[in-house]
């Protein structure tokens, strides 16, 4: 497994508008100096943690499909992800069990994706380290 190519890091929120109600997310993608933001909505009747697990695969699907049109393999890539959500954050490292049905098959595809990279440096942040980077 290479990682001596490009790093990134993905900085995620998640939440609803009524909890379940609307569902919202934002992500930025960070390689170096360069980053961009991306707001998300995901409908209604999704939860808190729904929106936050559908925030990071969304940020990583986004990120998997930007490295392999530029000809690059995602893992050659170092990943870091930072995420106010202990529930995504903990049960993607192991740490917590999956036990709500609901979240189980986004858990699947969140730790399905991380697996194409390269290296992984998960961890949580407080919220105001969120907040100061994605502006809300």
């Amino acid at each position: 497994m290479r990682t001596d190519g490009p790093e990134y890091t993905i900085t995620f929120d998640g939440g609803a508008r009524g909890n379940p109600g609307a569902g919202y997310g934002s992500y930025e993608l960070r390689s170096g100096a360069c980053a961009e933001i991306v707001r998300l909505t995901f409908g209604n009747r999704v939860t808190n943690n729904e929106a936050e697990y559908r925030t990071l695969i969304a940020a990583l699907r986004d990120l998997i499909q930007r490295i392999t049109t530029e000809g690059n393999n995602p893992c050659d890539v170092s990943l870091a992800i930072r995420g106010d959500s202990q529930l995504v954050i903990f049960q993607i490292t192991g740490q917590w069990k999956v036990r709500n049905a609901r979240i189980r098959s986004l858990h699947c595809d969140a730790v399905t994706l991380l697996e194409q990279f390269g290296t992984r440096d998960i961890r949580w942040q407080p919220r105001e380290h969120s907040v100061r980077t994605l502006g809300h």
